[in-house]
């Protein structure tokens, strides 16, 4: 993974002794994310569906001198999901920040709705909508009981705008995503608790990896910076959002796009 756009705060890291879950963080932006947040001095617990990629970034973090624990976790799963949390919170004494981060695209199977079959619209809700909607749950019970913390849901650019046809599956449930953002900012401000949104564009990911060359042309022509995101520029935003920096931000969701969506 790329290191490039890593920068380290030269005092006291943004993050330290925060806690934080992040799910999704076997690979992609939630793997950048659990580096970043480590390196900026936050224990992390990795979260994923494959436990040996779970157990990878653990290494990778470690190896940077940072503290994670990965744990395997279906996010449509809510006892797994409400396990993993709650051990996590045990390991640390509470929890300060919550990403859900997991998410599908099944690209080849989505389609526009007249050809969209409902197993495909149903699994695509389940983990991109119902899978960060349990995560807020089960994170936000934690965050609670502390009176503060920070969630930070990734959202898409499909979820405000039509710009990926034929993929309506995907595109409602972030939209979804987008709509619980908002809503949750409203329910838990007086809590103490800020809740954000990170909408990547084109970011090199494995999500993008079956893209055609054509598709990827087609990508980068639309982005005003002419290129792909590397995931630590998408994770250097959450890390933002995460932060005290970030202490008057809440009900935001920030593009993290290349200036895909500004035009």
């Amino acid at each position: 993974m790329s290191t490039s756009f890593i920068c380290k705060s030269p005092v006291v890291p943004a993050l330290h002794d925060k806690r934080a879950v992040i799910t999704g963080a076997g690979s992609g932006i939630g793997q950048a994310t659990a580096l970043r947040f480590a390196a900026e001095g936050a224990k992390v617990a990795i979260l994923d569906i494959n436990l040996e990629a779970a157990r990878a970034t653990a290494v990778a973090v470690a190896d940077g001198g940072g503290t994670a624990l990965p744990l395997v976790v279906d996010v449509t799963a809510e006892g797994e999901v409400a396990n993993a949390i709650a051990e996590a919170a045990r390991a640390w004494g509470g929890l300060d920040i919550v990403v859900a981060n997991a998410g599908i695209e099944l690209d080849g199977s989505d389609a526009r709705a007249d050809k969209l079959e409902l197993e495909v619209w149903q699994r695509t809700i389940d983990v991109n909508l119902t899978g960060v909607f349990l995560t807020c749950k089960h994170g936000l019970r934690q965050l609670l009981t502390q009176g503060a913390g920070v969630v930070i849901c990734t959202a898409s650019p499909t979820g405000s705008y039509g710009c990926s046809p034929g993929l309506d599956a995907y595109s409602a449930s972030k939209a979804g995503v987008y709509g619980l953002i908002r809503v949750m900012a409203a329910d838990y401000a007086a809590d103490g608790i800020r809740v954000n949104g990170v909408m990547p564009g084109y970011t090199k990911t494995p999500m993008a990896s079956n893209m055609t060359g054509a598709e990827i042309n087609d990508a980068i022509a639309r982005i005003p910076l002419g290129r792909p995101a590397d995931p630590i520029e998408v994770a250097n935003v959450m890390v933002f959002l995460a932060s005290d920096a970030a202490s008057y931000v809440t009900g935001a969701v920030w593009a993290a796009d290349g200036g895909m969506t500004a035009v």
